[in-house]
C-alpha cells in the first residue's frame, strides 16, 4: 500500500491502535485476573511461600522479584535491539516479533499451576519481556507518525483506546469467571486460564492493523555485524552526551526516572495488594470486589488520560504533570491506611484519575522536548531503559519490604517518597523550556 504522510489521520489511528491490541496485557495478565489467579492458586493449596534455591520466599515477594528480573532483561537489551532496528531500519519487525513472544507467552500461562510453578513463573517472565520490548519499538514512533502539536493527543489517544479494548475483553473474561456454567467451563479457575488464552489470541490480532500502517524505516539491508550489534550501547552514550547540552530534558528524565519508578511498581502491585491487605468478608467478596475495582480504574483512567490532555493544553506539561505526583504521593499515603472494600474502592477511583494521565503525559512531553533528530528509536531506547531501570529498583525494593516486613502497606507507602522526590525534581526544569510544553 502507499506509505501515509506523518500526521495523516489514518497513520495516527493505526498507530493508537496498538494500544488497543496490547493493553489486554497490561490489565488482564499484570493486572487483573492473574493477580487473583495467582493469589487463589496459593491458598488453594495452602502455601503462602515459594520454594527456590533452598529459601522460601513469600508468593508475593517472588512474583515482585520475578517482575524485576525481567524489566532487568528489558533494560539490557533494548539498547541492542533498538541499535539494530535503527541500522537496518526494521523497527515495525522488532516490534512484531515481541509482540508475538508475548502472546505466545500468555497462552503459555494456561498451563501455570502449583505442580508447574517454575514453567508458570517462565511464561510470566517471557510475556512481561515481550510487552515492555514491544513498547520501545512502539513508542519510537510517536515523533516519526505525528508533529508535536499532534502527539499530546494522540498518545492520549493510544491510551484511552487501550483502556476501552481492554475493559471489553476483561469484561467478557470476568463474566466467564463469574457464571463458569454458562459457558461450559468447569470451575472459577479454569475459567482464568482461558482468559490467559484469550488475551494472547487478542494481542497477535489486533496488533495487525497497526502493522499495515505503520513504515517500515530505512530499508537498510546491509549485514549486522557485531559493531552494529552493540551500536545501541553507543547510541546511548551519544544521547547521554547530547543531553548534557539539553537541559531540561536531562533534568526532565531525573523527574522521570523517579516518578515512573512509583507508578509503575504501584500499578504491578495494586491487585496483589488488594487481595491480601483488604478485610474482605470471604472468597466470593474479595473476587468480586477485586474485579469492580480494576473496572473502575479502567472507565476512570480513560476520563483521566482525556482531563490530562486538556490540562496540559491550558496549563503546560511541566505544571500538570507537578499535579499528578504530588496526588500520587498522597494517594500512597491513604493506601497505607486503606482497610475495607469502600475505602479500597475509593482509592481505585483515584489512581485510575490519574494513571492513564501521567503516563501518557510524561510520554508525550518526553517526545517534545527530544532534539531535531532521525534515530528516534535510540531516544526512546534511553526513555524506557530509564523507565525499567527504575522499575527494576520499585520492584526490587518492594519486594524486598515485603518479605521482611511481612506487610505490603509498608512498601506502598515507602513509594510515595519516590513521588515526592519527582516532584522537587520537576520543579528544577528550567523555567524557559516551559513555553513551547
Amino acid at each position: 500500500m502507499t506509505t501515509l504522510p506523518k500526521g495523516h489521520p489514518k497513520l495516527l489511528n493505526a498507530w493508537a491502535f496498538y494500544d488497543w491490541a496490547n493493553s489486554v496485557y497490561s490489565l488482564v495478565i499484570a493486572s487483573a485476573v492473574f493477580p487473583i489467579y495467582y493469589e487463589n492458586l496459593f491458598k488453594n493449596n495452602h502455601r503462602d511461600t515459594v520454594s527456590f534455591l533452598g529459601n522460601d520466599i513469600k508468593a508475593t515477594a517472588m512474583i515482585s522479584f520475578v517482575t524485576a528480573f525481567a524489566f532487568l532483561w528489558v533494560a539490557f537489551f533494548s539498547p541492542i535491539m533498538s541499535g539494530v532496528a535503527d541500522y537496518v531500519g526494521n523497527k515495525k519487525s522488532f516490534l512484531r516479533f515481541f509482540c508475538y513472544l508475548g502472546g505466545i507467552s500468555c497462552i503459555g500461562l494456561y498451563w501455570f499451576d502449583f505442580d508447574n510453578l517454575m514453567t508458570g513463573y517462565i511464561f510470566y517472565y517471557f510475556g512481561l519481556i515481550g510487552f515492555w520490548s514491544s513498547l520501545v519499538f512502539y513508542n519510537s514512533y510517536l515523533p516519526d507518525i505525528a508533529f508535536p502539536e499532534q502527539q499530546d493527543r494522540v498518545s492520549a489517544r493510544g491510551f484511552s483506546m487501550g483502556y476501552i479494548g481492554s475493559t471489553l475483553l476483561l469484561i467478557f473474561n470476568l463474566a466467564m469467571v463469574m457464571f463458569p456454567d454458562f459457558f461450559f467451563i468447569s470451575n472459577s479457575m479454569q475459567a482464568m486460564k482461558i482468559s490467559f488464552v484469550t488475551v494472547g489470541v487478542w494481542w497477535i490480532g489486533f496488533s495487525h492493523i497497526t502493522y499495515y500502517y505503520l513504515p517500515k524505516g530505512n530499508h537498510n539491508k546491509q549485514r549486522v555485524t557485531k559493531e552494529v550489534l552493540w551500536n545501541g550501547f553507543n547510541e546511548l552514550k551519544k544521547v547521554w552526551r547530547q543531553l548534557k547540552q539539553n537541559l531540561p530534558l536531562k533534568r526532565y528524565l531525573y523527574s522521570y526516572f523517579v516518578f515512573i519508578m512509583a507508578v509503575q511498581t504501584v500499578m504491578l502491585v495494586a491487585t496483589y495488594f488488594g487481595a491480601t491487605e483488604i478485610a474482605w468478608e470471604n472468597a466470593d467478596q474479595k473476587t468480586m470486589g477485586l474485579i469492580i475495582s480494576i473496572l473502575l480504574i479502567q472507565l476512570v483512567a480513560v476520563i483521566g488520560a482525556f482531563l490530562t490532555s486538556r490540562a496540559s493544553g491550558k496549563f503546560g506539561n511541566i505544571n500538570t504533570l507537578l499535579f499528578l505526583t504530588a496526588f500520587w504521593a498522597v494517594l500512597c499515603v491513604f493506601a497505607y491506611f486503606v482497610e475495607t472494600p469502600t475505602e479500597f474502592y475509593t482509592i481505585a477511583g483515584f489512581v485510575g484519575l490519574v494513571m492513564g494521565g501521567i503516563q501518557s503525559l510524561a510520554r508525550s512531553t518526553y517526545s517534545k522536548l527530544l532534539p531535531e533528530t532521525e534515530d528516534t528509536a535510540s531516544f526512546f531506547s534511553f526513555y524506557d531503559v530509564t523507565e525499567k531501570i527504575g522499575i527494576v529498583i520499585g520492584m526490587s525494593i518492594y519486594g524486598t519490604i515485603d518479605q521482611v516486613t511481612g506487610s505490603m502497606r509498608n512498601a506502598i507507602v515507602f513509594l510515595g517518597l519516590f513521588f515526592i522526590i519527582g516532584f522537587f525534581l520537576l520543579l528544577r526544569v528550567p523555567k524557559k523550556s516551559l513555553s513551547s510544553i
